[in-house]
């Protein structure tokens, strides 16, 4: 399967950089165990014995999988995803990112308005006060099940002081 790569992101850039990734996962991992002790003391081994040689493990197949991709791929041309695929694929992946952000920020009931407003308002089409209605709705109903029914709070950033929530 020889495609032209203009028409969207190659295999061989999407494994180069999928294993690039994990590989920098898996120095994390080693790096950070070193830091917590991953030698073997006289009680046996330290905090961060196992997570060493698991993030060695990951580096390992991390370099192994770039290999394949240099070897494999490289220079094939083979599309992984389109680009009209690949705006389908943002148009998802964005507003989720966004909520998170925003989440963290604000707080998951006012991040969770804003998600479901938003993505009814311009991938659904709704009209923006239906959105609107709709996104405070579902936070409300969040609200009273998680907050007042089971008693489990979540993350309600500056709006917790602001309506001096416990």
């Amino acid at each position: 399967m020889r495609e032209n790569s203009a028409n969207g992101l190659s295999r061989f850039a999407m494994e180069t950089g999928v294993a690039l990734l994990t590989g920098a996962f898996g120095i994390a991992v080693a790096y950070g165990s070193i830091e917590a002790g991953a030698g073997w003391t006289e009680m046996g081994p330290d905090a961060g014995y196992f997570p060493f040689y698991i993030g060695l493990l990951i580096v390992f197949g991390s370099a192994m999988n770039l290999v394949y991709a240099v070897v494999k791929h490289r220079g094939s041309g083979e599309i992984f995803v389109d680009m009209a695929r690949f705006k389908v694929v943002l148009g998802f992946l964005l507003p989720l990112v966004a909520f998170a952000a925003v989440s963290t920020l604000l707080g998951l009931y006012v991040g969770t308005a804003l998600y479901i407003a938003g993505t009814m308002t311009f991938q659904g089409k709704y009209k923006w006060w239906a959105g609107l209605a709709a996104g405070m709705g579902v936070a409300l109903f969040f609200f009273v099940i998680f907050e007042i029914g089971f008693k489990v709070p979540l993350l309600k950033g500056p709006v917790e002081a602001f309506f001096g929530i416990y």
